[in-house]
């Protein structure tokens, strides 16, 4: 108050001395021009002076009172107002301390300990005086339920004095709040957020192939048992299933029942597989849900993406993308190869003219590669070459796995210059190259994840089951999740391309041990098309003897793997863990051959090896058909096949993955029960 009648007279001070100034001035030049006129002039002066000192301080004393009475009034309707607040208000101290509360906070929880709901808001708010989100920012926003109702509560917190002796050093705070009931806006966001839609895309993945081999006679009543059981489920959800073709539906529901669908964990995966038939052939269903977008157009459009992954998944389970995150559903049983030669033979054409288009063609397989990864690098090189395109070979590091495979390449004198690391790549690459991406489709999995970024032209070859870190935007996409192998994949594309492709010896025997390697000497995973691609390789003039050398490890590696095997753990009956505990590059080698090794020991179907490569534990998983160990290890970050994943962890011990592993594999378990 003292202030601001202080500003107020200085203003008028301040003018008074201009006014004074102007006469003084006025009255010297009269005096100048006439003498006669001097002590008149001092004389009105004097009288000028003393009246305007005489009126400001009258007019102080005026407009002081003016403002006095202004601030009592204001301040008065300040009072009123929060006494009279339509909102419950509360003010209180840290500890809980209650200063003062409105007659609407008495009135609204006269009948409510609401102490109990206090404390918890104070020491929330507590934590926040403590360590504020934003430096300077001192507003309380929170939101509480007490009984029945949702209140938001609005506030501030301020410094005061505290008179207390014992506490008059310590720094204070008085909480102001406000508490608004929020209960309806809550209850209608609630059922907006319910009643939006969410659009589903149901395919059945072998109809065709199914139905074929069913009587003329049963097909009706096998279609019908299918549709039935469909509409049954959607029935359960209020939902509207659409049959848009014979073996695919689009479905519709309120998101209110997308946790219901989450918990049901889709039981219609199962029951499809259950209608009978007299050839005793199971269907499977692939199920992709989506609720992002605006519009239905867009959610389906969603849906169509995640069915996509769904597919490079090899089927057989469904998905739900919701808020970017792809959650996923069944996919436990074995992919029943559904590939057709068509596909490989207008793969590989678009292939060539993509290569034929570009300047030069940069192959990059993924980090740690391995003889599937190299092989196809190889064949996809001699694919270039044979339609004269320069092409590089991106390889940061050659594996402890490649270094026989590297000791004969060597010897010939062509593949000096082909393999270049990263730095080089990244030199020399420009928005005309063509990369070509093998045996990965993971984005962070790829030597070198900064290559993607430089150029628009992208082919990615692979047959892992697609996970959701996948290369987007690809300009060509061949991915085949029933092929053993990314060589076998490769060597169809060059059986089917137009020109005429002279495999080298050594590059026909890479491919041949990149299907060796991930098939287990054709233990695994292996097709009718893995042995007609292996038949070609070996009329190419594969030399199995010295591939199979490749393999061959030194007596210390092969006493270490038996080692690993000796001091494996058996969970669950029937799954083998271990542990290599020493640090080192070739971790992720020994680990994967002793994981092969545990599946030769009777009773065993899953086995699990644990080694650590200095920055990262390696996780190697292998399976004889019966547990999904893809599965599992997606759950860790990892990926690969049912019978053969893997997995890299980072910031965790050893130990601690193991533990974590365990987890996983109980969850896998429990997922199956229920």
């Amino acid at each position: 108050m003292q202030n601001n009648n202080r500003k107020v007279f200085e203003t008028l001070v301040s003018r008074t001395k201009i006014y004074l100034a102007i006469i003084f001035i006025l009255l010297i030049i009269i005096s100048v021009e006439n003498r006669k006129m001097i002590i008149p002039a001092i004389i009105i002066y004097v009288i000028v002076v003393g009246y305007t000192y005489y009126a400001n301080k009258k007019r102080k004393s005026e407009i002081s009172e003016t403002l006095q009475d202004l601030t009592l009034t204001v301040d008065s309707a300040a009072k009123t107002s929060l006494i009279n607040s339509p909102f419950p208000l509360i003010i209180l101290e840290t500890d809980g301390n209650i200063i003062w509360r409105s007659s609407k906070f008495i009135t609204e929880f006269a009948n409510i300990d609401i102490n109990t709901y206090m404390n918890d808001l104070i020491i929330d708010i507590k934590e926040e005086i403590k360590n504020p989100k934003e430096k300077g920012n001192r507003d309380i926003i929170k939101q509480i339920t007490i009984e029945n109702k949702i209140y938001k509560i609005m506030g501030r917190y301020v410094n005061f004095k505290n008179k207390d002796k014992d506490r008059k050093n310590k720094k204070e705070y008085m909480i102001i709040l406000y508490f608004i009931d929020e209960t309806e806006n809550v209850k209608l966001h609630k059922e907006y957020k319910d009643s939006k839609s969410c659009v589903g895309i149901i395919m059945v993945d072998n109809y065709e192939e199914t139905m074929q081999r069913l009587e003329a006679g049963e097909k009706p009543q096998v279609t019908a048992n299918i549709d039935n059981e469909m509409y049954d489920w959607a029935n359960k959800t209020n939902g509207v299933l659409i049959k848009s073709d014979r073996d695919r539906y689009v479905y519709l529901f309120e998101q209110r029942y997308l946790e219901e669908i989450k918990e049901d964990k889709f039981s219609i995966l199962d029951k499809i597989k259950e209608i009978d038939n007299k050839e005793k052939v199971q269907f499977t269903l692939s199920i992709a849900i989506s609720n992002e977008g605006l519009t239905d157009k867009e959610k389906y459009k969603s849906a169509q993406a995640a069915m996509d992954v769904v597919l490079g998944r090899g089927g057989d389970q469904a998905v739900i993308r919701e808020n970017e995150i792809y959650k996923f559903f069944g996919g436990r049983a074995e992919e029943v190869e559904k590939r057709t030669k068509v596909k490989a033979r207008v793969v590989a054409h678009a292939l060539e003219n993509l290569i034929k288009e570009s300047k030069k063609v940069m192959i990059m397989g993924h980090t740690n590669s391995d003889m599937d990864c190299i092989g196809s690098s190889m064949g996809i090189y001699r694919l270039c070459k044979t339609l004269g395109t320069n092409a590089y070979i991106v390889n940061s590091e050659i594996t402890p796995a490649l270094k026989s495979f590297k000791t004969a390449m060597e010897k010939e004198p062509e593949y000096e210059d082909i393999i270049i690391n990263k730095e080089v790549a990244l030199e020399n690459i420009d928005e005309d190259t063509l990369l070509v991406v093998v045996d990965t489709h993971k984005i962070n999995y790829v030597d070198a994840p900064e290559l993607l970024k430089r150029t628009q032209k992208i082919v990615v070859i692979d047959h892992h089951r697609r996970s959701t870190n996948f290369i987007e935007d690809a300009t060509l996409m061949f991915q085949e999740v029933y092929a053993s192998s990314a060589s076998e994949l490769v060597t169809e594309l060059l059986q089917y391309a137009e020109a005429k492709v002279d495999l080298k010896t050594i590059e026909a025997e890479s491919l041949y041990a990149g299907i060796m390697m991930d098939t287990k000497n054709f233990t695994f995973k292996t097709g009718v098309r893995t042995f007609e691609a292996a038949a070609y390789l070996r009329r190419c003039g594969v030399d199995i003897i010295r591939v199979k050398k490749w393999f061959q490890s030194d007596l210390e590696s092969f006493s270490l793997i038996a080692d690993i095997v000796k001091n494996a753990q058996i969970i669950n009956e029937k799954i083998a863990i271990s542990i290599y505990d020493e640090v080192t590059k070739d971790a992720s080698l020994i680990c994967a051959k002793a994981a092969d090794e545990l599946l030769t020991i009777s009773d065993i179907t899953a086995s699990f090896v644990l080694g650590n490569t200095g920055d990262r534990i390696c996780i190697s998983g292998r399976s004889i058909g019966d547990i999904n160990v893809q599965v599992i290890l997606e759950k860790l970050g990892g990926g690969g096949h049912i019978t053969l994943a893997g997995a890299q962890v980072e910031g965790m011990t050893i130990e601690e993955t193991k533990q974590e592993l365990i987890n996983r594999i109980n969850e896998y378990f429990s997922e199956i029960e229920n």
